[in-house]
C-alpha cells in the first residue's frame, strides 16, 4: 500500500510541475510582450525627444533672427521716419503736434523746427 500512496505522490507532483511550467511558460510570454513594447516606448520617446529639441532649436533660432532684425531694422525706421517728416516740412506741411498735417503756408513753424532738431540730436 505505501508504493501506491508513493506513486499517487509521484504522480500528484508531476501534475503540479507540468502547472507550474504552463504557469512559467505564461510568464515568460508575458515578460516578452512586456519588453517588445518597452523597447517600442523607448524607441518612440526618444523620436520625440529628437522631434522637440529640433523644434527648440528652431524657436532659439527664430528668436535670434527676430533680435538680430529688431536691431537691424529699428534704427533704419526712425531715420526713415525722420526723413519723411522733413520731406513733409519741406513741401509745407505742419510735422509738430499742434498743427499736424495741415499748410504751412510759406511760414517758418518753430514747433516743427524744435520737433525736427529733436529728431535730428
Amino acid at each position: 500500500m505505501k508504493e501506491r500512496n508513493f506513486l499517487d505522490t509521484v504522480m500528484e507532483f508531476e501534475k503540479q510541475l507540468e502547472s507550474l511550467q504552463s504557469q512559467f511558460h505564461a510568464l515568460k510570454e508575458f515578460v516578452a510582450l512586456m519588453m517588445e513594447e518597452h523597447q517600442s516606448l523607448e524607441q518612440e520617446n526618444h523620436n520625440l525627444r529628437t522631434h522637440l529639441d529640433a523644434i527648440h532649436l528652431a524657436e532659439e533660432e527664430l528668436r535670434k533672427q527676430s533680435e538680430e532684425e529688431v536691431k537691424r531694422v529699428s534704427p533704419m525706421d526712425i531715420g526713415e521716419g525722420y526723413d519723411n517728416l522733413a520731406r513733409l516740412y519741406q513741401e509745407g506741411f505742419h510735422v509738430c503736434h499742434v498743427h499736424f498735417g495741415s499748410s504751412r503756408k510759406g511760414e517758418d513753424c518753430l514747433f516743427c523746427l524744435s520737433f525736427l532738431n529733436k529728431q535730428n540730436g
